[in-house]
């Protein structure tokens, strides 16, 4: 197997970019380019509608961590393309980097070396250079090897440091575009065991003489795709690339769309090729990489499989039991037949169902009635509230709900159209001489379902409002709030591991505040 010369791997610096990191690949100038004088610059507009960076001569990685609640511990190099003259920056980096840090993947964006511009009109000046085949592949041989070199360094990198982001260093994979494709395919032919990505993802990628014609005999699985129609004629490429991988006996899978052009990154074109990133997390997800190599909380019993099926039941359940009133129907027809005696019903979301499953002796021996369906969001609740709590006849119930609404699970929703919902299912019980237990909404930082939505402060708000009105009614508020979170307003990690669901200590923090407010409220029938 043909080899390319590596230097050993130094950080010099992180500079900070928001929450992103921008990390350089070497100390000093890099080598093999240590003359090289000419500034980075970037084009927003331009021929190719799309913006680029140029004339990259300090070769960095920009960190763009995983924005679930929990992280998944795979990790993906991204190469941009541009014909090695320029890198398609957005389109083609950060865009995607982005989406799949919304997967729990942790993201490296790779601006590696180019050739130099000599305009400050890249793009146009590559245009017109590739009517020249002799001269463009003339600019491109030199600069080639370096652009390997710099996609080498970048998986040695974030092999060497996959404990400091989190990542499992036997998850790092290798994309690329056009001509990150190109070096995606020649990063994984010249690569050995500290440099190699574990798999990759050739996005209507060149592939020629001069990447190297051996397929590793290690297990790499690939994702290939490309159009049909690519300007460039590099469709046969990807067809290429999937039947030497197949060849060798290695796992290939390839996505060839009959309209897309070449460059369709993550542009939206109104066709297939639109969604071609949605089938990379469905093959992400087949192979276990979108589900944490050591999952916890609810995560351990389950996996991503298993949680695909859940998204698609409860879609269908969501047109045609909207409120899934059935849930619940014939358990709720058996305790109608039980006397009601200090009976207490606990409605709510997946936080109150997991209760139960996670510490069933709290509810064992007493008429607690767990009333809890995951995902539920207030007028779920309200919906079914008079046949799951007040058909019971309970003497009390517990009512913990909002965090759905905010995360948007059943569309957008106000603060005050929650606390509006939380308030009608609390009149209903009064109207039904039930006592009200109004519960604080739990501290959460992010959600791992949709990331994002910044909802610690909503919860703030919404508990304030929440408070006020128990004070003024007569409910009895349970403070959860103030002993589970942390101090990003978050819940603190030692109670959950997702950020959101209580584990088996943050129910023992539940318990006994609860526990006191149910006995405050028998006492008071």
């Amino acid at each position: 197997m043909k080899k390319v010369l590596i230097l050993p791997l130094l950080l010099l610096g992180i500079l900070s970019f928001a929450q992103e990191q921008v990390i350089r690949l070497y100390p000093g100038k890099a080598p093999g380019s240590e003359s090289w004088t000419w500034q980075e610059g970037r084009k927003d507009t331009n021929v190719f509608n799309t913006p680029v960076v140029y004339n990259v001569v300090d070769p960095t990685l920009t960190v763009v961590p995983a924005k679930s609640s929990y992280n998944t511990g795979t990790a993906v190099i991204i190469a941009p393309g541009g014909a090695f003259h320029t890198l398609s920056i957005n389109s083609e980096g950060f865009d995607v980097a982005r989406w799949l840090s919304g997967k729990g993947i942790t993201c490296f964006v790779l601006k590696y070396r180019v050739v130099r511009s000599l305009t400050d009109e890249p793009a146009k000046e590559v245009m017109e250079k590739m009517g020249n085949s002799e001269k463009f592949g003339a600019d491109v041989a030199p600069v080639f090897p370096l652009a390997i070199r710099d996609g080498l360094e970048a998986v040695a990198y974030v092999r060497i440091n996959a404990s400091k982001y989190g990542i499992d260093p036997n998850r790092i994979g290798f994309m690329g575009f056009s001509a990150g494709g190109t070096v995606t395919m020649a990063v994984t032919q010249n690569s050995n065991q500290s440099n190699r990505p574990d798999f990759i993802a050739p996005i209507y990628a060149y592939v020629g003489e001069m990447i190297g014609g051996e397929i590793p005999t290690e297990k790499i699985p690939a994702f290939i795709v490309a159009a049909s129609d690519d300007q460039l004629g590099l469709a046969s490429h990807s067809v290429g690339i999937y039947n030497n991988w197949i060849a060798a006996g290695q796992d290939a899978e390839l996505h060839m769309y009959s309209k897309g052009g070449h460059g369709f990154g993550l542009r939206t074109q109104e066709i297939p090729t639109d969604t071609w990133i949605e089938r990379f997390a469905d093959w992400l997800g087949a192979r276990g990489l979108l589900w944490p190599s050591n999952p916890k909380g609810w995560m351990a019993n389950s996996n991503y499989q298993q949680m695909k099926k859940n998204e698609v039941a409860r879609e269908e359940a969501f047109h045609n039991d909207w409120a899934n009133l059935k849930r619940f129907e014939a358990d709720n027809k058996l305790w109608a037949k039980v006397v009601p005696k200090d009976r207490v019903v606990f409605m709510g979301n997946s936080i109150t169902e997991g209760w139960k499953n996670i510490d069933s002796a709290f509810f064992a021996g007493k008429q607690y009635i767990n009333r809890g369906i995951s995902g539920q969001t207030t007028p779920q609740m309200l919906l079914r509230f008079r046949q799951d709590v007040i058909d019971l006849k309970p003497d009390v119930v517990v009512i913990l709900a909002g965090i759905n609404d905010i995360a948007g699970n059943t569309g957008a929703a106000t603060l005050e159209s929650i606390y509006g919902n939380i308030v009608s299912m609390a009149e209903l019980a009064k109207d039904a001489k039930i006592r009200v237990i109004i519960s604080s909404v739990l501290p959460a930082y992010d959600f791992p379902w949709r990331p994002g939505l910044q909802p610690a402060q909503k919860v703030v708000e919404l508990n304030k409002m929440l408070k006020a009105y128990a004070q003024r009614s007569g409910s009895i508020y349970v403070d959860y709030f103030s002993a589970m979170v942390d101090e990003r307003n978050g819940l603190k990690s030692s109670l959950g591991d997702d950020g959101i669901h209580p584990n088996l200590a943050g129910y023992k923090i539940m318990e006994p505040l609860v526990e006191k407010a149910i006995q405050t409220a028998l006492k008071a029938k």
